[in-house]
């Protein structure tokens, strides 16, 4: 309960560093039809080891859990079991504190429960602000790790998945302020592609959904069955209610 409680801690602290940091775009909305979508969660949990695992843990999560999205256990040991020795262990990154606070400047966070955590009331959902995040990175020789974000600008993370997006520069706007024509501000005006990735945008769009929908299903695992037991358990109050309904008025027949 204590791990539990200090992991929340820690995520909300990087939310509200987030939050302090947040750029003025809008977050585009998450498709959430890949929540139903097996093919869609296991292309994520793979895209999630393979670029994501090797910075951030995800320490409430075991990879036996991955089954229920259909992964055999041969699936798990033969392609995403690469920082652990038995399915039943949970995700633990292997790199070293220290030396990611060294090269980062702060410590990765664990991604358990990231995409619940982030949700912002005004812009959207968890989901929402990760499928924009992930797409939002630019090439900005300022800073340390030549990448700038516009969804969190100056994060300190890279670009972990620029060779399948490719690498862009921002374009920005000179424009009167509203507030005060005297003065000017950049405005944020769109991308240029600086060099190709190995997927189109489209697909590079339909891959980051797959990944923010893994981190979806990671913060709740057991969300699929609890939208299927709803939907039974409304079910059967629906029909309890007619049964009930009918009860009652055989009940009341002969008083009235």
């Amino acid at each position: 309960m204590k791990k539990l409680i200090a992991l929340l801690l820690a995520t909300l602290g990087f939310v509200g560093a987030a939050q302090a940091n947040t750029g003025g775009i809008e977050w585009d909305k998450f498709p959430k039809e890949k929540m139903s979508d097996m093919a869609a969660l296991q292309s994520g949990a793979k895209l999630f080891v393979n670029y994501c695992l090797n910075c951030h843990s995800a320490a409430y999560m075991r990879y036996n859990r991955m089954r229920d999205i259909g992964l055999s256990e041969a699936d798990i040991k033969n392609n995403l079991l690469f920082a652990a020795e038995k399915v039943g262990e949970t995700m633990k990154v292997s790199i070293d504190p220290k030396d990611a606070k060294a090269w980062f400047g702060a410590n990765p966070p664990d991604l358990s429960v990231i995409a619940r955590s982030r949700a912002d009331g005004a812009k959207g959902s968890g989901a929402d602000y990760l499928y924009t995040y992930m797409r939002s990175f630019y090439r900005d020789d300022t800073k340390a790790t030549g990448w700038n974000n516009m969804a969190f600008p100056s994060v300190a993370m890279p670009h972990v998945l620029w060779e399948l997006q490719g690498q862009r520069a921002a374009k920005f706007e000179e424009v009167a302020d509203p507030h005060d024509h005297d003065k000017k501000t950049h405005v944020f005006a769109g991308y240029q592609q600086l060099t190709p990735g190995t997927l189109s945008e489209r697909q590079y769009d339909e891959a980051v959904a797959d990944l923010v929908a893994y981190l979806q299903w990671m913060g709740e695992p057991a969300q699929g069955q609890r939208f299927q037991l709803g939907v039974i358990v409304l079910i059967f109050l629906s029909i309890l209610t007619v049964f009930a309904w009918r009860l009652n008025a055989s009940y009341w027949k002969d008083v009235k």
